[in-house]
């Protein structure tokens, strides 16, 4: 543990950051030491994908020591978020600092940790593990890039039995978790003009229709009295898995005492296998420097996050077709719609599923659970669709409680240990699982 987390504390201090204005430089770096770490693992058949306005994807391959062992697809990313405002770090974001339990740094917990937990699970078994292995390491994750949809064009490439997507973590440190759901996601843009130009608030303010409150009318139909979305044709279902307790959902978000959750049902179901409609954009004039003038224009971006199973498009568009129903006070909105990403949820019933869930056990010394994530994977449903019989399996190092893509981002020794050894295992079970009269 100690080598490993000298290792990723090489790793956290590049700031590999593969968005538009920052240099590439880094991410190269970053790419470099990898493919470094990969040889002093033991892997030693290395490659790299490289596609259009893209970083680079480390490939690598380990083939599997029998005929009859399985194959494991081992993902995550190089790439960070950037660091925004350095002032509301208690120390650099690129100078990882040790801290009561492990490491603060950005990028430590999403994505480096858990690319650092198939490298040490590869280390626990020097380089030689029970089955056969498939690197796939990616540099541009946070962004966005070409290589979400490339999968499926190449199938051969990622062919195997099963893929741990290093991506998630535990819903609370101490508690193994699988991540067996992802909801999908969906904008939708919203215009509404209403005059040629501003005109005084006191002459015509009255009688003159102002846009913005058209918009606001036309926003407050998204939800009822509750905080539930309120448009029809949205899949909701009761969550049958692990979720958050209030009290830790109140601490994640910064929710003070006092202040109400919107909507009603179980958390699971609010946040994961349900929907969520939240207004993410708004053009209209700022209040510290808005005109005595009725408002000629406004302007939203709603951003949709649907229930794991639902098309992206049929959610879309039952937001579209509420939208677009809607008169505010005789006035038509123009709705645009915008990109969409699907959902995924996982068949959790295959030998997979077992040998993750007896490892997951060992490793912690706890019975693991299944949790959601409301955010979105693209390149899982890439995954999926180039090698549909695979069991994608969604665990990590990262918690609830790291911080990811905010200030102060910080990753756990104890998660790292607990993963790291939970991986190295499934590898053991899962193979004894493939050998003749073998069950995991």
């Amino acid at each position: 543990m100690d080598d490993l987390c000298a290792d990723l504390e090489r790793l956290a201090a590049i700031p590999s950051i593969a968005f538009p204005g920052f240099s590439p430089e880094p991410v190269l770096q970053a790419r470099d030491l990898v493919v470094e770490l990969l040889r002093a693992a033991g892997v030693t058949d290395i490659g790299e994908l490289n596609l259009p306005h893209t970083a680079p994807v480390v490939t690598a391959t380990v083939p599997p020591p029998t005929p009859d062992a399985p194959t494991v697809l081992l993902y995550a990313h190089y790439d960070v978020q950037p660091a925004a405002d350095e002032h509301l770090w208690d120390s650099p974001p690129f100078e990882p600092t040790r801290i009561e339990g492990g490491i603060r740094a950005r990028g430590i917990a999403d994505d480096k940790v858990n690319l650092m937990v198939h490298l040490g699970a590869l280390r626990a078994w020097r380089g030689r593990p029970p089955v056969g292995i498939k690197i796939v390491f990616e540099g541009q994750e946070e962004y966005g890039s070409a290589f979400d949809g490339y999968p499926p064009t190449d199938p051969t490439a990622f062919a195997c039995d099963a893929m741990i997507i290093a991506d998630t973590g535990n819903i609370r440190p101490g508690t193994p978790t699988l991540t067996t759901a992802l909801r999908g996601s969906v904008d939708v843009f919203v215009d509404v003009r209403t005059l040629d130009s501003a005109v005084h608030s006191g002459q015509y303010g009255g009688a003159a229709p102002d846009a913005l409150l058209v918009l606001v009318k036309a926003l407050a139909t998204l939800h009822d009295l509750h905080g539930d979305v309120a448009v029809e044709g949205l899949r909701r279902e009761p969550w049958h898995g692990t979720a958050l307790a209030e009290d830790d959902f109140r601490a994640l978000a910064g929710v003070p005492d006092g202040t109400p959750l919107l909507g009603s049902g179980g958390l699971g179901e609010r946040l994961w296998s349900g929907p969520a409609l939240t207004v993410v954009g708004l053009d209209a004039p700022s209040a510290d420097r808005g005109a005595a003038a009725v408002v000629p224009h406004a302007r939203a971006k709603l951003n949709l996050r649907v229930h794991p199973r639902q098309d992206p498009q049929e959610a879309q568009d039952a937001l579209v077709r509420h939208l677009r129903r809607l008169r505010p006070f005789g006035i038509p909105l123009t709705v645009t719609p915008g990109d969409t990403g699907p959902g995924y949820e996982a068949g959790t019933d295959g030998p997979a599923y077992r040998a993750a869930r007896t490892a997951l056990r060992r490793a912690w010394g706890a019975e693991p659970v299944d949790a959601a994530a409301g955010g979105s994977v693209p390149l899982v449903n890439g995954l999926a669709a180039a090698v549909p019989q695979a069991e994608i399996l969604l665990f990590g190092a990262a918690d609830s409680l790291c911080r990811m893509h905010a200030p102060n981002e910080r990753m756990l020794r104890s998660e790292f240990r607990g993963a790291l050894l939970a991986e190295a295992l499934f590898f053991a079970e899962y193979a004894a699982a493939h050998r003749p009269g073998g069950a995991a």
